[in-house]
């Protein structure tokens, strides 16, 4: 039986997790384990594990997904939005910050070599992270290494991430899988200009539709760890649409990574860049309404439903043609963030670091390497 809580005690923890949590979806999912579960049993193990096998078996970024499950536990339908926006409300209103001063300031020199020098980092961040879920996703199963192998690849040439060949993977995994048989839209409303204005100048209210539906596409195809939407995203954002440069998306992803809470919070940046403050709002909203409703609609019916094997099988597929994306993007970002010798360094040292140093802060690193970037570009004058 869990203890009893307030909803407002449950609330603080969340909003203070989303404020000061580090260390991307898993460490924040162990962390929820540790604190709700082990220390203050204001959640039934039960229910925890049953939240982290949902939040790994359906679209939607693992951590944030986790915690609107433990807010639906406590409160319902009202808890999970209560957890949703507590958990998602403070790195929201950070990268918010952020992407205002990199739209007023990203032309300085001292911000150019910051990110010149995180931009390398990032990438043996991604590196790192690619290589975990590697492991942990496919273990030994021969034909989830060859989906995520075949989306490594076509990630590689096509320098974005192919849905229809992820969706292909889940397909694949069920057939091969398979037991013998037995016997009305409304309009935006106009917004003042500086809600609206980016890097480009106020986007148009068609704009602001694209980037909604864009990004609530995007939030469909992330499964387990938020970095899988990296790769979809720089095809749909860069290649595409052409919203932001190689550089300006890296320098996204790395906000993302120095920012507590959810690293999918970089579709706010993003959002900002392309069309201000009410990009940013739409892109947060369509990355995690979607991941919302699949909660609040499947969790009264969960455990019902998790055990039929075609329903994971698909789900392994799919992720395991998501994280082949993931380790096709390092390529990708690392052939737009390693310009030279330096850069090169940073990259090699950052990943080091994080796989030999235990319990390294990210942020920590990034801003190293950030530091790194601005000397060198102040000795190259």
């Amino acid at each position: 039986m869990a203890a009893p809580v307030s909803m407002r005690a449950f609330l603080a923890y969340f909003l203070r997790l989303g404020a000061l949590g580090f260390g991307g979806p898993i460490a924040l999912a162990g962390r929820m384990q540790r604190d709700l579960v082990d220390e203050r049993g204001w959640i039934e193990k039960r229910d925890y594990d049953e939240g982290l096998a949902l939040a790994q078996l359906s679209p939607g970024p693992l951590a944030a997904q986790l915690a609107i499950y433990l807010g639906w536990i406590r409160g319902r339908v009202l808890g999970a939005a209560l957890v949703s926006l507590a958990f998602i409300g403070p790195s929201f209103v950070m990268v918010l910050a952020l992407s205002a001063l990199y739209v007023r300031f990203g032309s300085l020199p001292w911000m150019l070599g910051a990110f010149y020098g995180i931009g390398a980092a990032v990438v043996a961040l991604i590196a790192k992270s690619a290589y975990g879920l590697l492991k942990k996703s496919l273990k030994s199963d021969r034909l989830l290494w060859a989906i995520a192998i075949a989306n490594a690849l076509a990630t590689i040439v096509t320098a974005a991430e192919l849905i229809v060949l992820v969706v292909a993977g889940g397909i694949v995994t069920v057939i091969a899988r398979r037991p013998a048989p037995p016997a009305s839209a409304t309009s935006l409303l106009p917004l003042p200009a500086l809600f609206v204005t980016g890097l480009k100048g106020p986007a148009s209210v068609a704009t602001l539709g694209k980037v909604l539906t864009y990004f609530a596409s995007a939030g469909l195809f992330v499964f387990g760890s938020g970095l899988a939407i990296v790769p979809f995203l720089h095809g749909g954002v860069v290649e595409q649409n052409g919203w932001l440069t190689e550089r300006q998306f890296l320098d996204a992803v790395a906000v993302a990574m120095i920012t507590p809470g959810p690293v999918v919070i970089t579709v706010a940046f993003i959002g900002h860049l392309v069309a201000g403050p009410a990009g940013a709002l739409l892109a947060a909203i369509g990355v995690f309404v979607p991941c919302f409703v699949i909660v609040v609609v499947v969790a009264p019916h969960y455990r019902r439903l998790a055990g039929r094997p075609h329903i994971k099988a698909f789900v392994d597929g799919v992720t395991a043609g998501a994280v082949g994306a993931i380790a096709g993007a390092v390529v990708v970002l690392g052939r737009k963030a390693i310009l030279d010798v330096p850069t090169a360094l940073i990259a090699l040292v950052s990943l080091v670091l994080v796989t030999q140093v235990k319990k390294l802060p990210e942020p920590l690193l990034i801003a190293g390497a950030g530091v790194v970037g601005i000397l060198i570009q102040r000795v190259r004058g």
